[in-house]
Parts: structure tokens; C-alpha cells; sequence
């Protein structure tokens, strides 16, 4: 508890396709704001921070629940920044390079992690680039498998561009690798507990995401303890080469070989009953409120 109640405002909501989420997220944390002692302030935005200039203005820290969109391109921090007003997360330019799976993949194999092959195309007519089939299909800049789709043979490359050019400009063609789905939570720049994702379909989509019962997980996943390391050390390599702050999530996958491939780094990762931050750090023996005072208390220092 708090000894001096702090006005905590939560941005919640949005106009990104991953606006619901962000409604449970940001419920999760007001509730758990509120049993910390802090006075906490629901800020449900659509497209634009404008209408809350006042209210944000009166707030010692804003707790960004948002996801995709202008809350996690850097758009919103930028806003925060200009306005002085301490916030959680990253700082604007790590939240827009995190946001470009393109730049991001870039930066990852400059600093010795491996990334699955990739190209990124803006039309149809670039379809002679692809690389070889099986391969995934999806925005460069949406999360939480938003427009996503696993391409297995050429009657399905057309439906696949379709979806995808529904959420954005710019896609990204991704050589499928047929492996463990792994992530790695950072707080304050320390690896939390690995967890294995076991989604009971073909790939860890929205519905395995925010269904509860249709995926398992396993936290610490059963790795060899080399692995683990070794996880856990480039985890901590690319967290600081991003230049992210606070806390973050990056996912992985791991092939029959043992060898791991980076696929994204999400400085706003969720928090529900089914995200996958909370469950590692309960393998801890953190609850969700060590948690977020954690993540207010780095916000402030």
C-alpha cells in the first residue's frame, strides 16, 4: 500500500483493431491501482488524447493500457512527453521501432539474433519475391496476430494478401518455422521465467490469446538450463538494444534443432487473465499488484 495516494490515470480503449483488449487490460489495472491506495482515473480515448488535455495534466502518472495503434507506435508517448507527464513504458522512438516488425527484425540479426527469413512487400505485383512456401503473411505494424495467416500452398497466398492488406500497407512475408512458441517477460531489465505457449491451433492467434481454455502454458517451459541462459541473455541483448524501458515481452520460436528465432518485441504486452507477463511473473511468487506497483515504481525512479 501506498503511503501517499498518487492520481494514477489509465489510458484504455483506443481505435486499433486490439481496442477490446485494451478495454480488459486497462480494467485489470485500475483494479489493481485501486487496491495499491492509488486514486486511479479511467481514460477511455478513441483516436486522440485532445479531449483529456485537462484531466492528464492533473495526473502524476499515466498508466498507458493501450495496445497497437497510436498507443504503442510511439504517437501517445510522444503526447505524454510533451506534456512532462510521467508515463509507463517505453519512450517514443524504442515503442515506433518495436512497432515495425521490418525494423525490428533488422535490428535483431545486426546484434547476433537469429530471425527467420523475411521480405516485406507494399503490393501484389512484388509477388515474385516471395520467399519459398510454407511462409506467414501478415501487417507490419499490427500485433496480437491481427491479420495473420499461414500460407501452405499458392491457393492460399490470395486470401492471405487479402486479410492483410485490410490492416495495413505494408506486409511482411516471414519464412514459417514449425516450432515451440516461447516468451520472455522483462521487468526493469531483468528475464523473468520463460513461458511455453501450447495454443491449440495451428498458430497462437487471437482467439488462443484471449480464450481462456484454448491454450496451455507451461511456466518455467521445460528447457535445458544452457538454453534457458542463452534465452535469457539475448532477451536481455536486444530489451537494451531497442532501448525499451520498463517492461516488455519478446516471443520466440524454437524449431526440433534447438535453434531459437526472434519474432517481435511488444513494449506494451497485455495484461489479462490470460497475458502472458502476469504468469511469469506468478512463477515468481509476484502477484499481479507486485506487478504493477513494480512497473509505477520504475515509471517514478
Amino acid at each position: 500500500m501506498c503511503n501517499t495516494p498518487l492520481k494514477v490515470g489509465v489510458l484504455l480503449g483506443g481505435h486499433s483493431e486490439e481496442r477490446e483488449v485494451s478495454l480488459q487490460t486497462g480494467k485489470a489495472v485500475i483494479r489493481a491501482c485501486r487496491s495499491l491506495g492509488y486514486t486511479t482515473f479511467p481514460i477511455e480515448i478513441e483516436s486522440t488524447l485532445d479531449p483529456y488535455m485537462s484531466r492528464l495534466k492533473q495526473m502524476d502518472l499515466v498508466f498507458i493500457a493501450l495496445h497497437g495503434g497510436i498507443g504503442e507506435n510511439g504517437h501517445i508517448q510522444q503526447q505524454l512527453e510533451n506534456l512532462k507527464i510521467p508515463y509507463t513504458g517505453s519512450n517514443p522512438k524504442s515503442s515506433s521501432l518495436c512497432m515495425d516488425k521490418n525494423l525490428s527484425k533488422k535490428l535483431a540479426k545486426s546484434i547476433g539474433v537469429q530471425t527467420a527469413d523475411w521480405v516485406n512487400i507494399t503490393s501484389r505485383d512484388e509477388k515474385s519475391e516471395f520467399i519459398d512456401l510454407p511462409y506467414v503473411v501478415k501487417p507490419n505494424d499490427q500485433g496480437r496476430t491481427v491479420g495473420l495467416s499461414i500460407v501452405h500452398n499458392q491457393f492460399e497466398v490470395d486470401p492471405a494478401l487479402d486479410l492483410a492488406f485490410q490492416y495495413g500497407e505494408n506486409i511482411m512475408i516471414e519464412t514459417y518455422i514449425n516450432g515451440r512458441e516461447l516468451t520472455v517477460a522483462i521487468i526493469d531489465g531483468n528475464p523473468m521465467p520463460i513461458v511455453e505457449i501450447k495454443p491449440s491451433h495451428e498458430v497462437y492467434d487471437y482467439q488462443c490469446k484471449y480464450t481462456e481454455g484454448l491454450s496451455t502454458y507451461e511456466c518455467p517451459a521445460d528447457l535445458p538450463g544452457e538454453l534457458t541462459l542463452k534465452i535469457h541473455e539475448d532477451s536481455i541483448r536486444l530489451f537494451n538494444a531497442f532501448e525499451c524501458k520498463g517492461y516488455g515481452r519478446i516471443d520466440y520460436l524454437l524449431d526440433d534443432d534447438g535453434r531459437y528465432y526472434f519474432l517481435e518485441m511488444n513494449t506494451l504486452p497485455g495484461m489479462t487473465n490470460t497475458s502472458l507477463v502476469p504468469k511469469a511473473v506468478a512463477s515468481n511468487g509476484d502477484s499481479f499488484e507486485d506487478l504493477i506497483q513494480q512497473i509505477i515504481e520504475i515509471t517514478l525512479n
